[in-house]
């Protein structure tokens, strides 16, 4: 009985994890849109992110191993597959003792909400700064903190696994702000990761860099040109077939190689894409 209890109470603690802000006040990088422009259609797809939030779900704490990951959904930089690369994949580390952290990063297909980069890297490495700000409240270890990103939001997770030293001027640099933003470990899942015409994924190019980006931001986001031997272990999935050529993640694995960075990539020959759990 008392285990069965524990089961429920896991259960319940699970489903009424909330949304939280990322900032307390206002996001910076883009002016928020008008309240109701967001939408949340059927299957957790989320989009026109009005502010960026995270949902936190703690595991039990018998199971707790002190690990956390950051959890980012794909969509192209134009939606968020919120549900089956988010919450479920959350839901499946919660199993396994580890904190997963959704986040609500702000994206949208219509360029005039000025959600091109470096929006979207703001709210992930704010959702990282978040999670070490929270290590003695959520029972975790600050130095055990992953990224782990799908599809376009895989490119998000390597933008923040290997830019976490640059800085911006809107950040509002308070508490949260001044914790590192430097994953402890990564997992991209069939990711986007270079921005050059011949490999980037069509969409999520042109919804985070626009219709024409200088030479200059496309070198800047082809993160496997961004790889150094302070880049944290990576863990990459793909699949041959993939709408996102495969070659994304090779590439990366390679610059991983070239800088003595441990890595462990997984390429099958067939799966497609966004197939989540």
């Amino acid at each position: 009985m008392h285990h069965i209890s524990l089961i429920f109470l896991s259960l319940a603690s699970i489903a009424t994890a909330e949304w939280s802000n990322l900032w307390p006040t206002e996001a910076p990088g883009a002016k928020p849109p008008p309240a109701g422009t967001e939408k949340n259609q059927n299957g957790g797809r989320m989009t026109d992110i009005e502010v960026p939030q995270y949902q936190a779900y703690l595991p039990e704490k018998s199971k707790a191993t002190g690990a956390s990951v950051v959890i980012l959904p794909g969509g192209g930089y134009g939606i968020l597959a919120a549900d089956h690369e988010g919450d479920a994949i959350a839901k499946w580390l919660n199993e396994r003792g580890i904190v997963g952290i959704v986040v609500k990063y702000r994206v949208s297909a219509n360029p005039a909400f000025g959600y091109q980069y470096p929006v979207p890297f703001l709210d992930a490495r704010r959702a990282i700064r978040t999670v070490r700000s929270k290590a003695s409240e959520w029972g975790i270890d600050s130095k055990k903190v992953g990224i782990m990103g799908f599809s376009a939001g895989g490119h998000l997770a390597s933008l923040c696994t290997t830019r976490f030293s640059e800085t911006f001027p809107d950040e509002t640099n308070d508490l949260i702000d001044q914790q590192s933003c430097r994953p402890d470990f990564s997992i991209l899942i069939y990711p986007v990761i270079s921005m050059t015409p011949t490999l980037a994924h069509a969409g999520s190019r042109k919804n985070l860099l626009g219709e024409n980006p200088s030479k200059e931001l496309v070198e800047k986001c082809s993160t496997d040109r961004a790889v150094t031997p302070e880049t944290p272990p990576v863990f990459l999935l793909t699949t041959s077939d993939d709408i996102v050529d495969c070659r994304n993640s090779l590439l990366f694995a390679s610059a991983c190689k070239e800088n003595k960075i441990p890595v462990s990539l997984h390429l099958f020959e067939s799966g497609g894409h966004g197939y989540g759990l």
